[in-house]
């Protein structure tokens, strides 16, 4: 089975509170922000690692891919992702600023073709631009099914068919996916025993954990060594041109601090209406 995982290099999310807007408001600056792999990206590739791997004797089964469309810092991220068991990535040049969904939706669907890959699996969003619509836009360029915030995914027949559990407001929604497709993680889906791939012992269970595995120093030696292809948008055929612009950004108001404290739900319901004016 072979797996085509996105990584998004993001300024770091544990420091958001950092992050800025320049004086007149056209760009929002992360200055001294260290820059990360885009943590939802990560449990799309904890999930496609135990997709292709026997869990019990960390055996390769298949293949992951890792591509990021970025700056040439992004290669940390693409490092990062085959020192965690990738196989090898592919670096896509472009800029922050000039990149939109459908911009990379496109660039993916170029990739896709070339590489072929039986599964797309994705992160469900960017912790920057919180948009969740490129995996939506890919599955359409590519006219392959799609799930969204897949929870557990299990195959026994080496990935040509899935069956996943879907994440939903109401609960969880269970699904049969045939291959090739696109999927999106939600953090569920490193859970001790959401992914069974039919190569894992039915009852072997991963460390209880909230994102992906950590690098380990001969992971992270072995890395400097996997191939990794560089190319750009152009070279792709694919469009440059980002459709979404944003025209001004604010930082959100300060908080007074106040506490204000009311005897019952009546007077509360007054209070956001006639004070607030949030109702």
């Amino acid at each position: 089975m072979k797996i085509l995982v996105p990584l998004k290099r993001v300024a770091d999310p544990d420091n958001a509170n950092k992050i800025r807007v320049n004086a007149d408001g056209t760009e929002v600056t992360t200055d001294g922000l260290e820059g990360k792999m885009n943590p939802f990206d990560e449990w799309a590739l904890e999930g496609a690692l135990r997709l292709t791997e026997n869990g019990a004797s960390k055996e390769r089964t298949g293949e992951v891919v890792v591509v990021s469309i970025g700056p040439k810092e992004a290669t940390t991220v693409l490092r990062q992702g085959m020192a965690m068991g990738a196989d090898r990535g592919i670096l896509v040049e472009g800029t922050d600023a000039g990149l939109d969904s459908g911009v990379v939706a496109e660039v993916l669907q170029k990739i896709a073709e070339e590489e072929k890959p039986d599964l797309i699996l994705m992160g469900k969003q960017a912790a920057d631009g919180d948009s969740g619509a490129a995996a939506q836009m890919l599955a359409e360029l590519l006219a392959w099914p799609m799930a969204t915030y897949v929870a557990t995914v299990s195959t026994d027949d080496g990935g040509a068919n899935l069956q996943v559990e879907r994440e939903l407001d109401t609960g969880l929604m269970t699904m049969d996916v045939q291959t090739p497709a696109v999927m999106t993680a939600s953090d569920r889906i490193v859970q001790p025993q959401a992914v069974k791939n039919g190569v894992t012992p039915a009852d072997f269970a991963y460390p209880e954990s909230d994102g992906g595995r950590y690098a380990s120093l001969p992971g992270i030696m072995k890395a400097k060594r996997k191939p990794l292809k560089e190319t750009t948008i152009e070279e792709l055929g694919a469009s440059a041109e980002a459709k979404v612009t944003y025209l001004k950004f604010e930082m959100p108001p300060a908080r007074s601090g106040e506490t204000v404290f009311v005897e019952s739900a009546e007077e509360l319901v007054q209070k956001l209406h006639q004070d607030a004016k949030v109702l």
